[in-house]
């Protein structure tokens, strides 16, 4: 998602808060949101006074003040600001002008950043329509916007709208810059063709359409390799992708040695402790995770850990995500103690550093809960999913992806204890949030369905389970194919109901074709 908002440092007026401004700018930079936050207030404040409240330098200190609340978490006071900043531009500007525009999308994202699919898509048609009348259907800033309503489209899994857009826009880069060539395109437009194609590969990805993504990312990689060198961080970060895409089709061979190759050029080129270094490392331990390569992830993801610890500081973000993957490597060995051990440290540092109820705090609440799981510690587990549930609600409101999340762990661990009508309950609540949020057919809609359909099943409400894993089975061989994972998965399920019923012969029928199909993947 594109935030168009800027902070502009370079100013020819000045005023006497103008020190707070430049300190408040430092902090911003450093994730010292607290701080930043402090003095973005009193500039807010002493330009209400001095200005008033509608003067355009009133209205962008207002926006700092928003994006410091918005990387905080802080969506309500976000919202708030953003809602004022775009009335007052619309009443001074006219509904037309491209910093109402500006001010549409930054609350667009804010909407997006809470789930708030329906507000976000009505703002950014809105802003893709208006941009395309002002400055034309071939303008940056119009591909721009196009491509945020793509976004949005694709976090509601409206694969088809999304990618019709995102096509779109590659066609109209590609028709209005030329073809990727260094003689005929300046670097910045090169790069902008380039994310273009990547755009639309992502979303071929989402789709499960592996063969086209990777086409369009092998292009995008050979392309950087050509404009920019093989050894350019942009040509390093399609390899990234292209081998991301790898790793998602299983294809563990081909991503692990792209891997290994942008690891060591970051290694040379900018020494072994560097970020960038440090991530590729990072991703590279994953890939090794995923092949049961435990002991070639751990010893990546301790070097990771330590080099960043030496860097960044114990309790940097970056730091603690190191902690939490190393966590997850220990956790997949059956190394309860030593995943919980840097678990514990994760949520303690999280909380101290920011808050209680920030979304980072309560990620890593809920994977220490998961470890507590792991080891049936329910009654720990549980303690934490119910906060963690409770202060999303809070925070992010009970509809928000992140929130329904909590409440499908917490249903999990209800789950594990025979807890079923606490299990059911909540469930039933995810599955109907999912359907209007993100329509009948989405992939976490039907997760969310099969899960409710096994509490059922565990409970021997066969007619109910049946009826929910008919419609999980139909609609993912409609979306995903009849010979995807997934689609076999819910077949199977749907087979198992069957034989608990005495359905013997709609039983066999469709373990046989789970079987035929496995047979030709």
């Amino acid at each position: 998602m594109n935030q168009l908002y800027y902070f502009d440092i370079f100013k020819t007026y000045t005023y006497y808060d103008d020190i707070y401004d430049h300190f408040a700018y430092v902090f911003d930079c450093n994730g010292n949101w607290t701080e930043g936050e402090i003095l973005r207030v009193e500039v807010v404040e002493k330009r209400q006074q001095l200005l008033g409240p509608a003067h355009p330098h009133t209205l962008r200190s207002i926006g700092n003040l928003a994006s410091i609340y918005w990387n905080q978490g802080k969506w309500t006071e976000a919202e708030k600001l953003q809602v004022i900043i775009m009335e007052k531009r619309q009443q001074q500007l006219g509904l037309a002008h491209p910093d109402t525009l500006i001010s549409m999308g930054n609350l667009a994202l804010t909407y997006w950043s809470q789930g708030k699919w329906t507000e976000a898509e009505k703002l950014q048609v809105e802003v893709m329509e208006k941009s395309q009348q002002l400055l034309g259907p071939a303008h940056p800033s119009t591909l721009t916007s196009i491509e945020n309503l793509a976004l949005t489209y694709r976090n509601q899994g409206k694969w088809t709208e999304a990618e019709k857009l995102q096509v779109e826009v590659m066609k109209k880069s590609q028709q209005q810059l030329g073809p990727a060539h260094p003689d005929t395109l300046c670097q910045a437009c090169q790069h902008s063709l380039l994310r273009d194609m990547g755009n639309v590969a992502l979303t071929y990805w989402n789709q499960g359409k592996w063969t086209e993504a990777e086409k369009l990312k092998v292009e995008v990689m050979e392309k950087k390799q050509q404009l920019l060198g093989p050894a350019h961080p942009d040509t390093l970060r399609g390899m990234e992708n292209l081998a991301s895409t790898y790793w998602d089709q299983g294809k563990w061979t081909e991503a692990e040695k792209l891997k290994v190759e942008v690891m060591e050029k970051r290694q040379q080129q900018l020494g072994s402790a560097h970020p960038d270094t440090l991530r590729s490392m990072g991703n590279l331990a994953l890939t090794y995770w995923d092949q049961g390569k435990w002991t070639e992830a751990e010893k990546l993801q301790v070097e990771v850990m330590e080099k960043s610890q030496q860097l960044l500081g114990p309790a940097h973000p970056s730091t603690l995500r190191s902690m939490e993957n190393l966590a997850v490597t220990y956790k997949d060995q059956g190394k309860w103690t030593e995943a919980e051990i840097l678990q514990v440290e994760v949520m303690e540092k999280s909380q101290q550093l920011l808050g209680p109820s920030h979304p980072d705090t309560l990620i890593s609440m809920g994977n220490l809960a998961g470890t507590y799981r792991n080891q049936g510690k329910w009654t720990e587990a549980e303690k934490l999913q119910v906060e963690v549930m409770e202060k999303s609600q809070q925070l992010l409101g009970s509809a928000h992806p992140d929130t329904l999340t909590s409440m499908g762990n917490l249903a999990g661990t209800y789950w594990n204890q025979c807890k079923w009508t606490e299990a059911e309950k909540l469930q039933v609540i995810i599955m109907e949030k999912r359907q209007q949020l993100l329509g009948l057919a989405h992939p976490d809609t039907l997760r969310s369905m099969g899960n409710l359909a096994s509490t059922y099943w565990d409970q021997s409400k066969w007619t109910k389970a049946e009826k929910l894993e008919v419609e999980v089975m139909e609609k993912r061989q409609l979306l995903l194919g009849p010979a995807h994972p997934d689609t076999l998965l819910s077949m199977g399920n749907l087979a198992a109901t069957y034989r608990k019923q005495g359905q013997w012969t709609e039983a066999e029928k469709l373990e046989g074709e789970v079987m035929e199909r496995t047979q030709h993947i």
